[in-house]
């Protein structure tokens, strides 16, 4: 039988998804099938309405060895679980003469756990040892959480949170979940048959796609004991985020509250002087964080090396006791264990990381006024980490809408490890990129207008000249906007000052959920939708709801952010422009994903305004621009007046 070829193939599957075949798409599936059949490595392009989860969903398929597909967001995972891969496995059956299995897997505390569920959450000593369900009262919102969970474990197949519709708070969740260093094993657990973590696991050793994320990637690639099943084929979506989740799964914290937890379940297991000496760190450790100012700690002072020495020796203590003892009277006691032993192993393992004081970690402290002071460390870069551990012995394809900053690849690949384009060598893995470009025509759908009269945000203080150009670009669009602040405070800030000066409705992120803010913005054209850092990737409005996308300025890193300082910082030592690398890279995709919220279909048009003159001004403004959709440019402020006016007038016309 002769194998049917990938243009058949890639037709069958788009037809049975009701959409067009793009030449972006056909160009996207050659280079994936070329790279998984070379086990090679590719960094693709593919802009908005080219069909990516297509482009290589078709490809990998079609290929037959085990494929395991990250993304970065619950909306493209479900997508691709719901949607896509039911579709495409269904369409291409009959010529692949197969039919190929998918399944999702997720971290464990993202599954309910049985055993938590039916024995309770082991608590605190002071609080006693009971039934949250009970100790919840069944009118506080907690209470109301806990039952619907608990009705919610009997009919549910997965356990998966995210299928839990309405969700449950962070704190409700926790009650009924596990993190992997807590859970007992399904041998030892007395609900481990059932467990739903361990079916998801079992689910995903079966199947030929495995869809997970970015998250779950990491740690099975950093931690060492693999958590996804052998694969073949690596496909990274959504790739521009990468980096920044692999550096949160990385980075470690120690709080005073977590480390008085940790004493609190460990006392009832150890000896008196063992708890004791964990007792007399954590006092110790919290008397020098009272004292905490928010900064970089390029080098550790003396009283927290020395609070952390002794945490790091009284927790590697308690943990050899642990180990050591057992204790029947103790209900449940290997849970009990777990929890106590998870606990202090996380605050040993951090101790203990930074008092090594490794050249390639940062470490700083964070102060919230609720929460009071944090000590964090995270890696300077994880560009080794991923080399290392990404690209070995598999074929790898990391696509995305943004993957070409200032117009090249070059800036993505450095962070994720891998050399220039080109550059061949013993230990450097070898890539090519492609950019399949955009089905979307966007000179002639889009203006990019930089207010270039504008003066220069500053630091602080509300911004006049701003405010009044934002209120007369919403007026001439007639709303139909999309605020996109590069702090919560700007956003609140605008959204305050234009509700008493515009007729039309503005929604503010955290006034509702993040969905019911989105459905109430799409379905008023007159509405605007103000928020923050989020709503720049997270917004798919296609039509005239969104025809006018603000930026109220370049959304560079805080200049007192520790790790992207201290990123810059090292660049600058080996010799390179810390700042083109770092903070305007940072900059750039940022830019790129918030401008690519206007155009989401072939027949949309409108204005990406950008608040800030330095994008027309500075001598990095051109990089910028470059690694946006390629719009008509201007900085007239009467043309875009005028455009906008004349977008809205045919929307209305058009009944919207």
């Amino acid at each position: 039988m002769t194998k049917p070829s990938l243009p058949d193939l890639l037709h069958a599957a788009v037809s049975a998804v009701g959409g067009t075949e793009r030449p972006g798409q056909v160009a996207m599936a050659e280079a994936v099938a070329e790279a998984i059949d070379e086990n090679a490595h590719r960094l693709i392009q593919a802009g908005t309405g080219t069909g990516k989860s297509l482009g290589y969903l078709v490809p990998a398929l079609a290929h037959g060895e085990r494929v395991v597909v990250a993304t970065a967001t619950l909306a493209l995972q479900r997508q691709l679980v719901e949607r896509d891969l039911p579709r495409t496995v269904d369409a291409l059956h009959p010529q692949l003469r197969r039919r190929p299995q998918f399944a999702m897997l997720k971290g464990r505390s993202n599954y309910l756990c049985l055993h938590r569920l039916h024995e309770g959450a082991p608590q605190d000593e002071e609080e006693g040892l009971f039934d949250q369900f009970e100790a919840a009262t069944p009118t506080s919102k907690l209470g109301k959480d806990l039952l619907r969970l608990r009705d919610w474990a009997d009919e549910t197949e997965t356990g998966d949170r995210d299928d839990l519709t309405p969700g449950v708070s962070d704190k409700a969740w926790s009650q009924i979940s596990v993190s992997s260093r807590e859970c007992l094993g399904a041998t030892k657990c007395a609900y481990g048959a059932e467990c739903f973590a361990e079916a998801a696991r079992e689910r995903a050793k079966l199947a030929d796609v495995v869809v997970t994320n970015h998250a779950l990637l990491a740690i099975d690639a950093i931690e060492g004991a693999p958590v996804l099943p052998q694969h073949e084929v690596l496909i990274v979506d959504e790739a521009h985020e990468l980096v920044s989740r692999v550096t949160g799964v990385a980075t470690g914290e120690l709080t005073p509250g977590q480390v008085n937890r940790a004493v609190k379940r460990a006392a009832k297991l150890v000896d008196e002087k063992t708890a004791d000496a964990l007792q007399t760190a954590s006092e110790s450790f919290e008397r020098v964080m009272e004292l905490a100012l928010p900064g970089r700690l390029e080098q550790i002072p003396e009283d927290l090396g020395y609070a952390l020495m002794s945490l790091r020796d009284a927790a590697r203590n308690v943990i050899s006791a642990i180990g050591a003892t057992r204790d029947k009277s103790v209900h449940d006691e290997d849970a009990v264990r777990k929890q106590a032993l998870a606990a202090v192993e996380s605050i040993h393992t951090v101790a203990e990381r930074i008092t090594n004081g490794s050249e390639y970690d940062v470490v700083w402290y964070e102060r919230h006024d609720r929460f009071g002071a944090t000590l964090r460390v995270a890696p300077l870069s994880v560009s080794g980490l991923l080399r290392e551990k990404l690209f070995e012995d598999r074929s790898v394809v990391l696509t995305s809408a943004t993957l070409k900053i200032g117009g090249d690849f070059n800036g993505v690949a450095a962070s994720l490890g891998l050399s220039p384009e080109g550059v061949e060598g013993d230990d450097v893995p070898v890539w090519k990129g492609l950019d399949v470009g955009s089905p979307f025509d966007y000179p002639k759908q889009g203006i990019l207008y930089v207010a270039k009269h504008l003066a220069t945000p500053g630091r602080e203080g509300t911004r006049g000249d701003m405010m009044d150009e934002l209120a007369e670009l919403i007026e001439a669009a007639g709303g139909r906007t999309l605020g996109l602040f590069s702090s919560m405070r700007g956003a609140k800030a605008a959204a305050e000052e234009l509700r008493g000066r515009l007729d039309n409705p503005i929604l503010l992120q955290g006034e509702e959920t993040l969905g019911e803010l989105i459905k109430t913005f799409a379905a008023d054209p007159k509405t605007c939708l103000f928020g923050t850092l989020s709503l720049w990737q997270g917004v798919d409005v296609p039509g005239p709801s969104c025809q006018l996308v603000i930026m109220d300025r370049i959304p560079f890193p805080r200049p007192d952010d520790p790790l992207m300082s201290a990123r810059q910082k090292s660049v600058e030592e080996h010799g390179g422009n810390g700042f083109m690398a770092v903070a305007a890279t940072h900059a750039a995709l940022l830019m790129a994903q918030g401008a690519g919220r206007l155009v989401r279909a072939t027949g949309d048009r409108g204005v990406v305004a950008v608040l800030d003159p330095r994008l027309a001004t500075a001598r990095y403004g051109s990089f910028l621009r470059a690694t946006l959709p390629d719009f008509w440019y201007t900085t007239d402020r009467n043309q875009v007046r005028r455009s906008l006016a004349a977008i809205d007038a045919t929307a209305q016309a058009d009944g919207t």
